[in-house]
């Protein structure tokens, strides 16, 4: 198994990590956890509790049309229990 790293052109690029990491073969995809940064890293919705989950999903959205992955196809837990 290959594993191909993404960073989306629309997401901060991280210094230490990965945004995306697709196994090959199975197609497994791995999105690193998002957080409240633009794309140029910059903190948004100082106080906003609402406006930081907004770019966050928004961010993970971004993440997984990178690696070609619906959100419908996502699993909700580390054991893998979903249907695909």
């Amino acid at each position: 198994m290959s594993l191909g790293l993404i960073n989306p052109d629309d997401l901060p690029i991280p210094e230490m990590y990965t945004q995306v990491v697709v196994a090959t073969g199975s197609k497994l995809v791995f999105v690193s956890g998002q957080q409240r940064e633009d794309i140029y890293g910059k903190l948004v919705g100082h106080c906003d509790f609402a406006a930081q989950a907004r770019l966050a999903f928004g961010n993970l959205g971004r993440a997984l049309s990178a690696a070609g992955v619906q959100p419908e196809q996502v699993c909700k837990d580390h054991n893998l229990h979903c249907r695909l």
